[in-house]
């Protein structure tokens, strides 16, 4: 049986971003939290089938649009990456949104914002556009908190370290220069797909963060190398994410996960402005607009500006004859 997939591709930042704009399941569930589970009960092929080879790569996601389940918001966004359906996306969600509104798949119900429905909750957006091109698209981040600290763990070929686990729509260790780790650059991005998958592991085995409102969300998934930027207010990052991954973008949710760590120390203020770049120097801009509370727990509301480009159409089809229709990895 052969299944059909019509998909506006492109980058945020460099990281992939693959609109499913035809194809997508019929999903049960009140919340997209709920479909969420649906999708990955159900049609988790669907995912490995467009983000792992042949038909994808170690950096592939993107995401589906579904009407919203809430009558306040605009549509639903669900989130597809080689690491998995996740909570929520930043760039995933930037790029979502420029291809869906440049391609007439989303009708603001008012000029320039969006309301959006994620697995994680619910987001603000608002965008510029010039032309028939969206320019730029901010997100309003749903609350991101510091959920550990000084988390200490053994890491094989690295040794002892100190992180920090932050939340910022996903659970991010955070790890700050300390011991070899000096800087990004002389790390290098071989070493950090290296020791990533044994820090993910090592934290994994020290604690196992649970959000507060939503217990479907749970365990660290992503490793976030931080460094101090050339200027206060700035920083860089490289985030490590699903088996042999470096988020090409600053990452939105990670910055959002910086953010209210920076904040949790008293380095960031609200409404300062960081500028947050990846390990390919493209640069995401993040802010805090607020404080808040998530359950008892101190928390802040994230700001995350940043732009994509689509590259272009793609048909694409899952063939049910085809051995590698589910797709495959090579680690």
């Amino acid at each position: 049986m052969r299944h059909t997939f019509f998909c506006v591709d492109g980058h945020t930042a460099g990281n992939p971003v693959r609109l499913v704009a035809g194809g997508a399941p019929l999903l049960r569930g009140t919340s997209m939290s709920e479909r969420r589970q649906d999708f990955l009960a159900r049609f988790d092929w669907i995912r490995t089938g467009l983000c792992f080879e042949p038909r994808g790569h170690d950096m592939m996601s993107g995401g589906f649009i579904y009407p919203p389940t809430r009558p306040d918001t605009d549509a639903g966004l669900l989130f597809i990456e080689t690491s998995g359906c996740l909570p929520m996306c930043g760039h995933g969600t930037i790029g979502l949104v420029t291809f869906a509104l440049e391609h007439g798949l989303i009708v603001p119900r008012e000029p320039g914002r969006l309301t959006l429905e994620v697995p994680a909750g619910t987001i603000g957006v608002s965008y510029t556009t010039e032309g028939g091109r969206v320019t730029s698209v901010t997100i309003r981040n749903v609350p991101a908190y510091v959920a550990a600290t000084g988390v200490e763990i053994d890491v094989p070929g690295f040794g002892p370290m100190v992180v920090d686990v932050a939340y910022g729509g996903n659970f991010y260790a955070i790890v700050e220069p300390q011991g070899p780790y000096r800087t990004l650059d002389e790390l290098g991005a071989q070493r950090i797909l290296e020791l990533s998958p044994r820090v993910r592991a090592a934290v994994r085995a020290a604690c196992h963060p649970v959000h507060p409102l939503d217990p479907t969300i749970a365990g660290v998934s992503h490793v976030l190398w931080a460094e101090p930027g050339d200027a206060p207010g700035q920083g860089r990052n490289a985030v490590f994410y699903g088996d042999r991954a470096i988020d090409r973008s600053p990452c939105g949710t990670g910055t959002s996960a910086r953010l209210a760590h920076l904040w949790g120390r008293g380095e960031l203020k609200v409404g300062a402005r960081f500028a947050h770049d990846s390990f390919i120097r493209s640069r995401f801009i993040g802010a805090i607009d607020c404080e808040t509370d998530l359950a008892g727990r101190p928390a802040i509301v994230p700001l995350i500006t940043g732009s994509a480009i689509s590259t272009g159409l793609n048909t694409i089809w899952i063939d049910r004859e085809d051995v590698f229709w589910q797709g495959f990895q090579i680690v």
